[in-house]
């Protein structure tokens, strides 16, 4: 799904988060998609807010530093926005209609469909299928973005050395790449209700896939950015330190491991993820009728933190991986199995975005 489309071409997915930006290329070889190249760089303290980039002068160079590295075969982008200056809703049309037709009627009447003017926003709509009161009428999903947020997006692509061809809907990224990775594997059922949990900087998202269709999302605010700042406060470390430091394990630049890292900040968080995660699990079950969860797996960049996992069976008692997208994908001789297998629960939206090369326009 392209939400704010543009004329399709082969695409990198770019994933501008809060702490890094990430580059994957992919392709098709036979019945299988390859990874081409991929590749990560840290962000500045600050320089990504609430979803939105603040300062171009830290995202641009850390975008132009991954494509030199991973030297992707295309030019083009799909990226995505998110945060509160996105809005997702489901409206209802008569049948029949053109695409050209609906986008009059909704710019004919914005506060009815959109609830505010259309001055200052993009828009864009896909077909879900017919409504369920009224099968004579059709339901589309729209989506709609503030102009200034997409444009910031697509100017930072450029300034990066790319062109922007398709914008997304980071959740929509995500849910495609769920939706790939429960397809192609063998263990799970068609029949069987998954759940996606990922843990990115600043928020944890809850996407449940039952009868091969999205039936729960949910989303909270915490994420890894929490275990970067407690790092920075406990060792008087700059945020670059701090994060640095977590990658590597524990150890500072020197080598020297920080005082009581794991006892003192890690284990702690380990907890509070494993808290976090029961209770959105827990909500899941009390608002939901699709029943026992077969399958959870966990993204992000902090889903392979020694420990996590088994805590995590332990108090679900589920059956509880880290996500693997590219589990079922050959690798371009160029590509390092070890260092993308490191990085992989932590490029399901990169994923996601990647995918949409493939998708029918």
């Amino acid at each position: 799904m392209s939400i704010f489309r543009l004329k399709p071409d082969p695409v990198v997915g770019i994933d501008i988060g809060t702490t890094a930006v990430k580059l994957l290329e992919l392709s098709q070889v036979g019945d299988k998609f390859q990874v081409e190249s991929y590749a990560m760089e840290p962000l500045p303290e600050n320089s990504v807010e609430d979803k939105d980039i603040s300062q171009l002068e830290a995202v641009a160079p850390a975008i132009n530093s991954v494509v030199k590295r991973a030297k992707p075969r295309s030019q083009y982008a799909a990226v995505a926005v998110a945060g509160r200056n996105v809005i997702t809703k489901t409206i209802t049309m008569n049948s029949g209609l053109s695409d050209n037709e609906i986008q009059e009627q909704i710019e004919a009447d914005p506060a009815s469909y959109i609830g505010q003017d259309i001055e200052d926003i993009e828009f864009d709509f896909q077909m879900i299928g017919p409504n369920e009161k009224e099968p004579d009428r059709v339901d589309y999903l729209l989506a709609v973005c503030r102009s200034e947020t997409l444009e910031v997006r697509t100017n930072v692509i450029e300034l990066g050395g790319l062109k922007a061809k398709i914008v997304d809907i980071e959740k929509y990224a995500l849910e495609n790449a769920f939706k790939m990775v429960v397809e192609n594997d063998p263990d799970i059922d068609e029949t069987d209700t998954i759940a996606l949990v990922e843990i990115g900087a600043t928020t944890t998202t809850i996407i449940v896939l039952g009868d091969q269709k999205i039936v729960y999302t949910n989303e909270q605010l915490f994420g890894s950015k929490q275990l970067i700042e407690r790092v920075v406060s406990q060792y008087d470390l700059s945020y670059e330190e701090a994060d640095r430091a977590i990658r590597n394990g524990g150890l500072v630049s020197d080598e020297t491991p920080l005082s009581d890292y794991e006892t003192e900040i890690l284990d702690p968080f380990k907890e509070d993820i494993v808290d976090q995660i029961s209770l959105m699990i827990k909500n899941y079950n009390a608002h939901s009728s699709y029943g026992k969860l077969a399958h959870i797996f966990i993204a992000g960049g902090c889903a392979p933190i020694p420990g996590l996992i088994e805590n995590l069976n332990t108090k679900l008692s589920g059956h509880i991986t880290i996500v693997n997208p590219f589990s079922s994908m050959q690798l371009a001789p160029r590509v390092s199995e070890k260092a993308l297998m490191r990085d992989a629960p932590a490029l399901m939206i990169a994923c996601g975005l990647a995918l949409r090369t493939f998708d029918e326009y």
